[in-house]
């Protein structure tokens, strides 16, 4: 499992150019915008939009001023769709520079005002937009404040803070279209991360908040928390040390819901695993427990080493490696009934494979040829052949005196168990070297 990167920006990020003031149109309500000021703005403004590739119907503008010295005008443009608006700055040669009105009403700097602030009533909200852009994207997330970070030559980043405290940096297109996919990532990637990008709206203690939330559904009392890390699907991680010596590792989707929860003695393979527990202690202690249940379905496996497969309702499935060398498949009920523990060589029948552990388990398939009186043969190969109409499984075996080997029959419920067993000469379909 992979943690993608915060967005590291190379190129500086464009900032909204400052409007000289005497370019700004007087008055800060919307309701003290001169008609001049708007009709000039319809009139000329929606070509400056077209011109820019914007997919926006100019319901309203206004000219916010211009400036003689460079010959750039700058507007404000209101969309038909509401919404997004966005400022134009419009060069009299070259092309024009969009931003949105959530660029543009950020301040340039903490205490300072925004250069030239979206003031049409049509763009009273411009966080409105941000709701159904995340939302597409997967995440649960009600908006509460955004922020315009900046902008490259392919990307708008937007700095989201949503209701209950988490906060996203929003990559969406350049300029801003609401239309068009945007990529969000939880701030806390970017906590750490040496970018030039950081979240700001909310602080680090805020984000991490819902670790206690969490840590409620299996009774943890918080000792201590982190951010793991994000998986490709963009799902976050997080780990709790509780006050009782356990800790958690918890898995949660882009819809804010809990999707998994890892004991640290079961997630060492999650991001890293557990770092505030001793995982060390916990894995001991797991594996305590696996002896104890395999040996509970009749197996003789002291469990040294362990690693998880996904688990399947109802069932836990482990491999196990033994302290005498050999491996073994765990499949364990919730019920306790019914758990099965495979060695490697029969493994396979049930559909998993061993990788801990250096032993095949040929000496068992070589128990099982035994069985039907084939004694001369001691199993150096195999491989599974294929199911059967009635549901048992044929595993070919070749022998290590290099001579014809065998194919043996499988059931693998209640128990794998081997119910026959026929000579490649006889069963044909055998492919190992020697068994042709």
């Amino acid at each position: 499992m992979k943690t993608p990167r915060a967005i590291g920006l190379v190129a500086a990020l464009a900032a909204l150019v400052m409007v000289p003031a005497a370019a700004v149109s007087q008055g800060k309500k919307s309701a003290e915008i001169p008609a001049a000021a708007r009709k000039a703005g319809m009139e000329r403004a929606p070509a400056i939009a077209q011109a820019a590739g914007l997919g926006c119907q100019v319901s309203d503008a206004r000219l916010i001023g211009e400036d003689k010295k460079s010959k750039t005008a700058y507007f404000e443009i209101a969309c038909a769709t509401g919404g997004m608006g966005y400022v134009l700055q419009a060069p009299a040669e070259g092309a024009p520079t969009v931003f949105s009105c959530i660029e543009a009403n950020t301040p340039p700097e903490p205490g300072k005002p925004p250069a030239a602030p979206c003031m049409l009533p049509g763009n009273a909200d411009p966080k409105a937009a941000i709701g159904p852009m995340m939302e597409k994207a997967g995440v649960a997330c009600v908006p509460e404040q955004v922020r315009g970070i900046g902008q490259t030559k392919s990307n708008t980043y937007v700095e989201v803070a949503c209701q209950g405290g988490t906060g996203y940096v929003l990559a969406a297109s350049a300029p801003l279209d609401p239309a068009k996919p945007a990529q969000p990532q939880n701030c806390l990637l970017y906590d750490e991360a040496e970018t030039n990008i950081k979240c700001t709206l909310s602080d680090k203690a805020a984000r991490l908040a819902i670790v206690d939330k969490l840590a409620a559904t299996n009774n943890c009392a918080i000792k201590d928390r982190r951010f793991v890390g994000a998986s490709k699907d963009n799902s976050t991680f997080f780990e709790a040390s509780c006050q009782d010596g356990k800790g958690y590792i918890y898995k949660v989707g882009l819809n804010g819901q809990l999707a998994e929860t890892y004991d640290c003695a079961k997630a060492t393979a999650i991001l890293g695993g557990c770092t505030l527990t001793d995982a060390r202690q916990a894995a001991t202690e797991q594996a305590a427990l696996y002896t104890k249940l395999a040996k509970a379905a009749g197996s003789t496996c002291d469990v040294e080493r362990y690693a998880l497969f996904p688990p399947r309702p109802g069932e836990e499935v482990v491999e196990l490696v033994c302290k005498d060398g050999t491996g073994a498949i765990g499949m364990f009920k919730a019920s306790g009934q019914g758990s099965q523990v495979v060695d490697c060589g029969r493994a396979p029948v049930s559909g998993y494979k061993c990788s801990l552990s250096k032993d095949p388990g040929y000496k068992f398939l070589t128990a099982d040829l035994k069985k039907f009186n084939y004694n001369s043969c001691e199993v150096s190969n195999s491989r599974v052949v294929g199911k059967t109409a009635k549901d048992t499984t044929f595993v070919e075996v070749a022998c290590a005196d290099g001579l014809k080997g065998y194919v043996i029959e499988y059931q693998a419920q209640p128990k794998v168990t081997a119910i026959g067993a026929t000579g490649c000469a006889f069963a044909g379909n055998c492919t190992l070297p020697g068994n042709k």
